[in-house]
């Protein structure tokens, strides 16, 4: 791994076409952005070359997060480089922490209304579906059963996945008391089909138990 990274920082290995090899922070500065974002986009603000370095030589990132137990992945249609962990087996990295209560349910809404933008022919050619706080929130209380946090907690929690590459922030409308979302491809990432099932059966239980 050692002899891969400096094949690439020494320019042994040919760099982007027109672009200059990355240096040793370029390259340290891309692996440690994808692992602390998880969903990295052409867009993303404030990173540098860090998409563009780890597009190119996704072999040697494949092979370094492989040594972690992730498997990265690049999609060229979204713009987008991620990190998909493990579903099953014994894990120590911080994605492996467990979500609040309030922060599955705001997952699953985002994951939901994405879903929702999807059927209807509402997502720009980035992949992008809009909508605003007040429909995560009516999400929530029509898809599990249950109040959604007060403003400042979900703005709280939607920066969270926000870090993570599942969706932006517009600016607040402070008459009407909302914010409008961009959710982005990555929220299909963060809330993988398997993890779907197991909190739509958490919620089932719940409207039965209710009911």
């Amino acid at each position: 791994m050692i002899e891969a990274f400096r094949a690439i920082v020494d320019g042994d290995e040919p760099p982007p076409p027109g672009a200059r090899a990355p240096s040793e922070e370029d390259l340290i500065r891309a692996l440690q952005v994808v692992l602390k974002s998880q969903c990295l986009y052409a867009d993303t603000p404030g990173i540098g070359r860090s998409y563009e370095i780890a597009r190119y030589y996704a072999p040697f990132f494949k092979s370094y997060f492989a040594c972690l137990g992730y498997s990265f992945e690049v999609s060229p249609r979204d713009q987008m480089v991620f990190l998909r962990v493990p579903a099953d087996g014994v894990r120590h990295d911080g994605q492996a922490e467990r979500l609040r209560k309030d922060e599955t349910l705001v997952l699953l809404a985002l994951r939901l209304a994405y879903e929702e933008g999807l059927r209807e022919h509402r997502v720009t050619t980035d992949g992008v579906v809009e909508c605003t706080t007040d429909d995560i929130a009516e999400s929530i209380r029509t898809a599990a059963r249950s109040e959604a946090p007060e403003e400042a907690r979900l703005t709280e929690i939607l920066r969270l996945f926000a870090r993570k590459g599942a969706l932006r922030l517009g600016e607040r409308d402070k008459v009407e008391k909302i914010t409008p979302l961009m959710i982005l491809p990555g929220v299909a990432v963060l809330s993988p089909d398997s993890w779907m099932e197991q909190v739509r059966a958490w919620a089932a239980a719940r409207m039965d138990d209710d009911g």
